[in-house]
């Protein structure tokens, strides 16, 4: 059996330390993850420890035949991500509804030649709301309608963001060469 399967083995069990050595061996990649939505490492943490208790109270549901592990648990945390955002949208930030008409033309991906790395230093140069909505497309996969839906804001407002970080990135990438 493999050191992975178990720590899920153990986690199944609900063993304290199985539980907190597959908290740390994912850690960073949550924490590259959740910081794409969040500015504050209190609201990083948050976000992970949130989407990690899900996965620990819900670890019978996951099924090796329908994917990886680190897949399912990575979108457990994403969705917790996403709930915290839209449970705090009133109280933390407003985003400002664009009408449909301010159009989001390219379907290009500014991140495609970078490495990771690179990608989040560049994102963590934009606004918030840009960031977020800038990572669920580029990075998550997410549509246009999806991250309307996942954050409760206007389509048109989604594509104008996409608009909008493709702009400073373009500025951005200009200025490093």
């Amino acid at each position: 059996m493999d050191p992975l399967n178990q720590i899920l083995a153990g986690c199944r069990r609900q063993e304290r330390q199985s539980q907190e050595k597959l908290y740390r061996q994912f850690y960073p990649v949550l924490f590259a993850l959740c910081k794409n939505f969040f500015e504050d490492k209190h609201d990083i943490v948050t976000a992970i420890n949130n989407g990690m208790l899900k996965v620990f109270a819900n670890i019978e549901q996951y099924d090796a035949s329908k994917g990886e592990f680190f897949n399912w648990m990575y979108t457990t945390v994403r969705n917790a991500a996403l709930t915290m955002l839209r449970d705090r949208k009133t109280k933390a930030f407003e985003y400002i509804e664009i009408d449909d008409y301010m159009g989001f033309e390219s379907a290009e991906n500014p991140f495609e030649q970078l490495s990771g790395n690179d990608i989040h230093i560049y994102l963590s140069k934009l606004p918030v709301a840009t960031r977020r909505i800038c990572s669920l497309f580029y990075m998550e996969g997410f549509s246009v309608k999806e991250i309307a839906e996942a954050l409760q804001i206007s389509e048109g407002t989604v594509k104008w963001h996409l608009s909008e970080s493709r702009s400073r990135l373009k500025i951005i990438f200009e200025k490093t060469l």
